[in-house]
């Protein structure tokens, strides 16, 4: 093949600045420089490509022919090209991650080790600060991506669904609500609550069940780990209220038992909250499908175990 892309670019360059001059500025070469090239191509395909009509240089029929098959590969080139760079972003980069839900954190782990074995050059931070306030996270740009169950009502945020879990009352084997196959937002009057988080504003049994009923739980603690409540609900200490697949293993064993919280029992639909833009590297998405595909799975029948008698 005679031509290169150079040759492309500089037939196309002269078509468009009309002058050697303007046209050898575009492409930072010389006049010199640029009118022996051009020497070079028509020597090669043994035809003038352009003519002058006083200062103006304009395509001969044959320079018009070549000018615009050039226009037509520097375009497809030029799109290869961004779609090649493209692909580098999508497959390099930083995802900063936060949930409202600190047993989330138990759960991630496991699905950030499979992201990073599809995106081994994406730097996984996750941003625990930002758990009791994700979409302010989001908003100060803190966080790429916010797992969430709360409703999300800023316009500025764009969500994607995960999965739906249900929350239920954690209790000892011996408590007294322990065979009951479900408990009333009454209930929880002569209850000592141990909880993550005091701010009633944060928390889901609160906001759906105990304040619209106008029911304050007897005591209120606050432990932001999760093995420490279930250690103090084992002994006797006071009740928690977790999503069933945290605390599955212990329920199955016979530790604890869990009793759904109203009829219908409580449920939260997850999702992920990123800020809302026309763009976004692939990897956001992937790490959302994961996250939806590997999700807890709702449990309800088999965590609910009844007190065992004598």
């Amino acid at each position: 093949m005679d031509l290169e892309i150079r040759h492309l670019k500089l037939v196309d360059a002269i078509a468009a600045e009309g002058t050697v001059t303007r046209a050898g500025d575009r492409l930072h070469l010389t006049q010199s420089a640029l009118s022996h090239q051009l020497r070079d191509i028509e020597d090669r395909l043994g035809v003038p490509l352009f003519h002058r009509a006083g200062r103006k240089m304009l395509p001969t029929p044959a320079g018009d022919r070549l000018l615009q098959s050039a226009r037509t590969v520097l375009k497809e080139l030029s799109a290869v090209e961004d779609e090649v760079r493209q692909e580098g972003l999508n497959r390099e980069g930083l995802l900063r991650i936060s949930t409202e839900c600190c047993t989330c954190y138990n759960w991630l782990p496991a699905q950030l080790r499979q992201f990073r074995e599809m995106y081994p050059r994406v730097d996984v931070r996750i941003v625990p600060e930002a758990t009791r306030r994700p979409i302010q996270g989001l908003l100060l740009g803190d966080v790429d991506i916010a797992l969430v169950s709360d409703p999300v009502r800023n316009s500025k945020i764009a969500v994607e669904p995960l999965f739906d879990d249900e929350m239920f009352l954690i209790t000892p084997p011996q408590h007294h609500f322990a065979s009951r196959p479900y408990v009333t937002a009454q209930d929880f009057a002569d209850l000592h609550l141990i909880l993550y988080s005091a701010d009633i504003e944060d928390l889901t049994i609160f906001q759906e069940v105990l304040i619209p009923a106008g029911v304050a739980p007897k005591r209120l603690s606050q432990i932001e780990l999760t093995e420490a409540i279930l250690e103090m609900v084992k002994a006797d200490m006071g009740v928690g209220v977790m999503a069933g697949w945290v605390v599955e293993p212990f329920i199955k064993s016979g530790a604890l038992c869990a009793v759904r919280i109203g009829r219908r029992g409580l449920r939260r639909s997850w999702k992920a909250a990123m800020l809302r833009t026309s763009s976004r590297p692939r990897y956001y998405l992937d790490f959302i499908k994961l996250m939806a595909k590997s999700a807890p799975q709702p449990t309800t029948r088999s965590v609910r175990v009844t007190r065992k008698t004598a």
